[in-house]
Parts: C-alpha cells; structure tokens; sequence
C-alpha cells in the first residue's frame, strides 16, 4: 500500500462552544487524563504512517510555541503556520501549501479524538485514484451533508437521505492539485472547492469510518463525556503507547486522604485537594485548588483557579 507520510492538522479554531474553558488555552491543547488533546491526532497519525506535521494556529499561539518547544512531537517534524486572519479549512489548506509541496497528505481536524482506522482511507484514495477522499460517518451531530454513491461523492447538500448522506468525520486525504484551486489568503471553506471540483470531473471519493469510538470536543458535555468513556468503559485508543495513560490523579497532584474521587474525576498536575472535599465526574487542570469541604460534581476547573462551596454543572 501506497503510504502518505505528511499531514496538515487544524488547530486554529476558535474554541467559542468550549468556552470560559478556551479563554486561556486553546481547544487542541485542553487536556484529557493529563494528555492534550491534540497529542492524540498526532499518535493517531503517526500510526497511520505521518513523520512530518503541519500545525496551523490562531488564537494563543504562544501556547503551541510552548508546547512544541523543539519543533518536534515523538520524534516527528512539527511547522507550526500562524494565520494571523481565520482563513478557515480551505483557506488554511492553501496557506500550508510552502510546507506540503507536491506529495499527498491528510488533513485532520485537532479537536476530534478518535480511532477509526485510518488505513481504508488511504487505500482506498490510491486505489480509486481519487483527487481528495473524505473520511465519513453517521450521526456526529456535525450534520448530514455528504452526499455518496459507489464510494464516490455526488454532492454536498443539506437535503437529507438516510441511504445516501454521511457527515464529514474531519480526517480526509488530499493531492496537490488542490493547491492552484485555492486563491491565497482568501478565507473560504473547502466545501465549495470541492463542489467546484466535482462539476468539473474531479474525483472526490468517500469512506465511510464507522468503526471505533470518535468524539468531536465542542461542547463541555462532550468533555466530560470522552472522560466518562476512558474512566468507565476503560477506553484506550490503541495508538496511544504509554502505558501510564490514562492517570487519573497525576503524580504532582496533593489530595487529602480524607477527600473522594468519584466517577471520572480527574486531578491535574500540582493540583492540591483538602480534607473530606468531593469531587464527582468533575475535572480539575494543572495548579487547580479546591478547598476543604467543598463539593464539586460535574464541575471543570481551569488552570490555576480555586474552588470552594458546593458546585453543580458549572466551569470554574
């Protein structure tokens, strides 16, 4: 099988549903078991093949600057292209193109966590000789647009069929031949691109990636969710190869003995607990503080905030 050894992840996004919690961190860095999210694209790419990776970035991009210090991520090349003005997915696409060159690559979406296989996708977009070939999936709740027949894409439409329309899962794989198709420094989804593309012959496929658990990280019930899943199902995604993930309670954290863990409760690095506090399905990042007595249940605390009272449903 033909390999795709680079990838263009998207972390510019604004993180608006997620927030106050994006106030301070940008959503592909929010971290789930101590791991930030957008590690898990990187693994699941590595995986699939990728030892070369371009990071677009928006807001906070000093934070990215941080994180990928040694422009390197398990010892992979990581570029990181700051878009100084939102350019969106086919904007984005044509800003990157100095750093992709002439060779395929996949585009992946830094806020998704998911372990479809990769594998059919890539096969299948060598194998059809496809232009572009878009990972798909039902009921994502990201709406259902595609419309696909025989493996290929007829159109992208809000009209909705339960036979034919897929919603697109944010992994796909592109040709450079996108690239001219794409005026620079416009800001414009791909899904016109494509639309384009297709009334003029282009062959923009689909594969349906129904397998696996994938979860879109929009809203902080979906946070918790994802958490719910690891802590209680014991979900690990197979290409995540530490073995001390996931920590439920990192190893810098201070907890009273007297204090409760209960459900997915979470306990981030230098994070400190008092004495008989609760916590239940409730998050708390790096340097967090919750005081003795308190009562947290579905709560998420932020970095370097304190927390005292009892608390439901409520991000701190």
């Amino acid at each position: 099988m033909k390999e795709i050894t680079q990838a263009f992840v998207l972390a510019a996004g604004l993180g608006k549903r997620l927030r106050p919690l994006t106030d301070e961190l940008a959503k592909p860095l929010i971290p789930i078991f101590q791991k930030p999210l957008i590690t898990f694209a990187l693994d699941h790419l590595i995986g699939a093949g990728v030892s070369r990776f371009v990071v677009n970035t928006h807001r906070l991009p000093e934070l990215f600057q941080d994180f990928f210090s040694e422009n390197s991520y398990s010892g992979k090349s990581i570029t990181l292209v700051h878009e100084q003005d939102l350019l969106e997915t086919g904007g984005g696409i044509k800003n990157v193109e100095p750093f992709l060159g002439n060779k395929p690559f996949i585009a992946y979406s830094g806020d998704i966590l998911s372990d479809v296989d990769l594998e059919p996708l890539i096969e299948n977009h060598f194998r059809a000789q496809n232009h572009v070939t878009l990972g798909l999936r039902r009921n994502t709740g990201l709406g259902a647009g595609v419309v696909m027949r025989n493996g290929r894409i007829v159109a992208i439409s809000n009209e909705f069929n339960p036979d034919e329309n897929f919603d697109y899962a944010n992994v796909s794989v592109w040709n450079p031949e996108i690239f001219p198709r794409i005026a620079p420094r416009q800001k414009v989804s791909f899904i016109p691109i494509l639309i384009k593309w297709m009334s003029q012959g282009g062959k923009i496929g689909g594969v349906v990636l129904d397998d696996g658990h994938w979860f879109n990280i929009g809203s902080r019930s979906e946070y918790l969710e994802v958490h719910r899943v690891i802590s209680q199902e014991g979900w690990k995604p197979g290409y995540v190869k530490a073995s001390e993930w996931p920590q439920a309670v990192a190893k810098t954290a201070i907890v009273d003995p007297s204090a409760e863990l209960r459900g997915c409760s979470v306990v981030g690095e230098h994070c400190r607990v008092g004495a008989n506090a609760i916590l239940e399905d409730t998050i708390l990042w790096s340097d967090a503080e919750i005081a003795s007595q308190s009562q947290l249940q579905g709560c998420i605390v932020r970095s370097k905030k304190k927390a005292s009272g009892i608390h439901r449903n409520i991000d701190v």
